[in-house]
């Protein structure tokens, strides 16, 4: 079983408009909803894949109520979700279908309580005796300490389960400290982490910090790799057009499923930049569009070198 968390999970809702205008009215041609947060998007994406998939992380409100209902209808994704007494948050995502160019609103969470936080911490440790992997996504609630990531990276090392780390700022700054196996930054991130805007140099700063690998997500330039088996880049073929909400999301879930398959770094990078691409194409986060996916996966260039790097 793989685990994702996402500690600020919201129920994401997405507008189509057939152009976006500031100070203007629109009408929607389109709205979707479904659960979400990083970690979702991710469990959604690996299910897809066929891999079996743990959510947890907190949910609350009539909002939480809404996610929990859906999740239940969501195939392949185990529901672990913890109740809190504050509101799950909304996030909104604005789609103009002229340019493909999305506005995102995200609400900030609910306030988690120290009683919370220790019952969550709980329920985690408990899940990590059954995981092959853990996927820690996303941003923290207000309420929940800033090194939050850190500990949990640090349970899942002690537990002896491979653990992914995606989230910014300073909880990234923090959780690179407790030696994830892997982050996943994209270029803001990982400038934000190491203070430099050359995605070779800073992912070597980044190892350096703790992470024994770097995955930077470049957006259109595809991911950039630094490993203790070498380092290599993936560039799809071409560029695409459309939702890029949960192309990181994506990206992570071709990087775990490959780990738990034992792939070949190459292979695992191939699949996520084939995976975020193909994201791209579908109309919400946590989808993609399984017809291109298969075929940007031939198509994915990796280049790069074995090394002890």
């Amino acid at each position: 079983m793989i685990l994702t968390v996402t500690l600020n999970t919201a129920l994401d809702i997405t507008y189509r408009v057939p152009a976006l205008r500031p100070h203007t009215s629109h009408r929607v041609s389109e709205v979707t909803e479904r659960p979400g947060g990083k970690g979702l998007n991710v469990a959604r994406v690996l299910a897809a894949l066929g891999h079996e998939v743990t959510v947890t992380g907190f949910t609350g409100g009539a909002t939480g109520r809404v996610v929990q209902e859906q999740l239940t209808d969501t195939p392949g994704v185990v529901n672990a979700l913890v109740p809190v007494t504050g509101a799950t948050r909304r996030t909104i995502a604005v789609v103009d279908e002229h340019t493909g160019d999305t506005t995102q609103l995200n609400e900030p969470g609910p306030t988690i309580t120290p009683a919370e936080w220790s019952a969550f911490q709980e329920a985690y440790e408990d899940l990590l005796a059954s995981a092959s992997a853990v996927a820690l996504c996303g941003s923290l609630p207000p309420g929940l300490p800033v090194g939050a990531y850190a500990g949990l990276v640090r349970s899942a090392k002690a537990a002896d389960v491979p653990v992914l780390l995606d989230t910014s700022g300073e909880a990234l700054r923090r959780g690179v400290a407790a030696r994830p196996d892997i982050i996943k930054p994209n270029a803001d991130e990982l400038a934000e982490l190491t203070g430099s805007h050359e995605p070779s140099r800073a992912t070597q700063d980044a190892r350096r910090r703790g992470a024994r690998a770097v995955v930077a997500s470049l957006g259109e330039a595809g991911l950039l790799a630094l490993t203790p088996e070498g380092r290599w880049r993936a560039t799809p073929p071409t560029r695409v057009h459309g939702n890029p909400t949960g192309a990181g999301d994506a990206a992570v879930a071709g990087l775990l499923s490959g780990l738990v398959e034992r792939l070949p770094w190459p292979d695992r990078l191939t699949r996520a930049a084939a995976l975020s691409a193909a994201s791209v194409l579908a109309p919400v986060a946590g989808e993609f569009d399984r017809k291109a996916y298969e075929e940007l996966s031939g198509r994915v260039a990796v280049t790069g070198e074995v090394s002890a790097a």
